[in-house]
């Protein structure tokens, strides 16, 4: 199709856009049951297991806000921000199965104001940026049941 772009991850293989809902892309160990991400594929990281017997698992795509924070400051190359440089909200989520921690981007237009420990968010999925052939997909969380943000 003219002028329609391919959809790409800015990093591929750490989540899954393409499902009827995106989730993370972590891993489990069969042997003692932690969850990992991203993906863990050459032992368990628990110091008391360190087993090699991994599954790659789709992660749970909801949870509780653990920490937040906010970010003021342009990061440096290779990161890809906007021109000019916006603000943006950082969330630490907890999964809801998992009970793991995962820090990520709060969703475009979701302000540390907007955050309370301990709210429902969910995943979404944000264009990072676009060149002439692709359009590069990113994670980030949102507050859950609201709207695109």
């Amino acid at each position: 199709m003219s002028g329609e772009k391919k959809k790409i991850p800015a990093v591929e293989g750490w989540f899954d856009w393409q499902s009827e809902e995106p989730h993370l892309i972590g891993s489990r160990c069969k042997a003692c049951g932690a969850y990992f991400f991203p993906k863990e594929t050459v032992q368990c990281r628990n110091p008391s297991c360190r087993t090699t017997d991994l599954e790659e698992v789709a992660l749970s795509n909801r949870g509780r806000l653990w920490s937040y924070t906010n970010n003021c400051y342009k990061p440096p190359a290779p990161y890809v921000s906007p021109d000019p440089f916006e603000p943006y909200a950082i969330g630490a989520v907890e999964l809801e199965r998992e009970k793991m921690v995962v820090l990520g981007q709060m969703a475009r237009g979701v302000r540390t104001e907007d955050l309370q420990v301990g709210m429902p968010v969910e995943l979404v999925i944000e264009t990072l940026f676009e060149d002439d052939e692709h359009e590069v997909l990113v994670w980030k969380w949102k507050p859950a049941g609201e709207g695109a943000a």
